[in-house]
């Protein structure tokens, strides 16, 4: 009797492996090798689904970006501004095991945006994808003049809780993270804006 295999479990399953692998060992280490280790199998395993290194950076970059989006129309139809808003900042936290990978592997990839154009064009789309979750977020309580600014403050916010949490995760821990984003909503309460 053949045996069924779920190929899109598969691959799936390689993707978060590369996540973790990127960063777990940094880009320099990260190799179909490295990944498949992490999965306990051989090279063939991931070959079968990715024939190079290339094509799984590739589709992790662009499943990432897909993930992305799909979470941000959720998070967008949150109908209370401010439940809105403080949800788009937690996403930006690395508060769980999901996001600490995916944002320690993020990080691994911005030191060689410049050598790898699939790693330059993923950076270039998803910058401008949160800032705009900001902007979005925020349009119910400020003017339009004051929305690029407080984006930038929202970002250098987050940009600095993944650096903080990824340099010394036993200090910020998720509930740490926690209640610092609560000081941080409180800090920048937001009254809502007559529309």
């Amino acid at each position: 009797m053949p045996i069924f295999v779920d190929h899109d479990e598969w691959r799936e399953k390689i993707v978060d492996a590369a996540i973790r692998v990127l960063g777990d060992l940094g880009f320099a280490k990260f190799t179909l090798r490295a990944v498949s280790n992490r999965l306990g199998g051989s090279v063939t395993m991931v070959t079968h689904y990715f024939p190079s290194r290339d094509a799984l950076l590739d589709t992790m970059l662009q499943q990432t970006l897909e993930d992305a989006r799909t979470v941000q129309d959720e998070l967008i139809a949150i109908e209370d501004p401010h439940e809105r808003l403080e949800a788009i900042v937690r996403y930006f936290m690395p508060d769980n095991d999901e996001g600490m990978a995916i944002e320690r592997a993020r990080v691994a990839l911005v030191s060689h945006r410049n050598v790898e154009p699939a790693i330059e064009r993923h950076l270039a789309l998803l910058e401008p994808g949160m800032r705009n979750l900001i902007a979005t977020a925020i349009g119910d309580f400020i003017s339009p003049g004051e929305i690029e600014p407080t984006v930038d403050l929202i970002r250098l916010w987050t940009s600095g809780m993944v650096l903080s949490a990824i340099e010394h995760p036993e200090l910020w821990t998720p509930e740490r993270q926690n209640a610092a984003l609560s000081h941080f909503m409180k800090l920048i309460d937001l009254p809502v804006t007559a529309a």
